[in-house]
């Protein structure tokens, strides 16, 4: 089969376009063969080796020390199954599904094998391998953390970062729960921000959020491009600050948290059960959430959609046809 791999750290060209093993799935195992992936941050992050340097020794650790451990990168696929283990009793050979590979990568392939009681679910009926494949992280991560925040109906929530792949998930989710909803973004997505449901939308390049009357109950930062004080001006007592990037917390965050009676989420990874994904199919079936598309690359283009997705101005998602 046909793979994307990489053999060292560094820019997109790293990426190689190679002929490998085709896996055969274990008895517990699913085997996929992938229609579509995308280039998320986890992967420019993962590929350059662009972490802070706190985390460089863990995390030349975790990923491979002189040379990627996992060289087949790709953390969320959609596609068809080929053929299953022995003691598959949830999914059949010709299922289509959708699923996030995030612990192990390696969706950046023909063919892929997934645990079946891991994050992998049948893809909504109503959409194409390309916006199936563009559900498993993004949409994931953002139901994760606003259930974690215990949003309820009525409440305020500002969005940080409406526009990316994360952020329009959680613009439509919120939205969902019954808060609402004001995004932050640029000014050419400002309209795009307001069809995903938002009430209001700030172009930060124009308008200071912190300097509006407003103020929520959750403050939602995507990117992590917002300064912590601003947020925390804007946050009710007894509100929830959510950062999804911040991998450890700050002294100003650890302060905040120990000294007011406001709560702080940060960065870590959603369970790897297929129940966020089974809600999520649900939604985009009932015609409750939306798959934002920003580009669509074929698979000997990857290069170029690294490159693309690095420069930080994507809105939504990016997509690799890998059939």
């Amino acid at each position: 089969m046909k793979a994307i791999v990489y053999k060292k750290y560094g820019p997109p060209d790293v990426l190689q376009l190679k002929e490998i093993e085709k896996p055969f799935p274990k008895e517990n195992e699913i085997l996929v063969k992938v229609k579509a992936t995308t280039v998320t941050a986890a992967d420019i992050r993962s590929r350059s080796f662009t972490v802070p340097l706190v985390f460089w020794l863990p995390a030349r650790i975790t990923l491979g020390i002189r040379q990627p451990k996992k060289v087949i990168l790709g953390m969320e696929l959609a596609g068809e199954i080929e053929s299953v283990g022995k003691k598959v009793t949830k999914f059949k050979e010709g299922d289509q599904v959708f699923a996030a590979s995030l612990s192990g990568f390696g969706a950046y392939a023909q063919y892929k094998c997934l645990p079946e009681d891991g994050p992998v679910s049948i893809k909504p009926s109503n959409i194409s391998y390309t916006e199936a494949a563009a559900i498993p992280i993004g949409a994931r991560t953002a139901l994760y953390f606003l259930r974690k925040a215990n949003i309820q109906k009525g409440q305020k929530v500002l969005v940080y970062g409406a526009s990316g792949s994360v952020g329009s998930y959680a613009v439509q989710l919120a939205k969902y729960f019954g808060a609402n909803v004001t995004g932050v973004c640029s000014t050419n997505n400002l309209e795009l921000v307001k069809s995903l449901g938002a009430e209001k939308v700030i172009d930060y390049t124009a308008e200071d959020f912190s300097r509006t009357n407003d103020t929520y109950d959750v403050v939602f930062e995507a990117v992590n491009k917002s300064p912590f004080t601003a947020c925390m001006k804007v946050l009710k007592k007894g509100g929830t600050y959510i950062n999804i990037t911040e991998p450890l917390p700050k002294v100003q965050m650890l302060w905040t948290q120990l000294t007011s009676n406001k709560k702080l989420i940060w960065s870590r990874n959603s369970p790897d059960t297929p129940e966020a994904l089974n809600f999520l199919k649900e939604l985009v079936e009932m015609g409750k959430l939306t798959v934002v598309i920003d580009r669509c690359y074929r698979f000997d283009e990857i290069i170029e959609a690294h490159r693309y997705v690095e420069e930080g101005h994507k809105r939504g998602n990016v997509v690799i046809h890998v059939d």
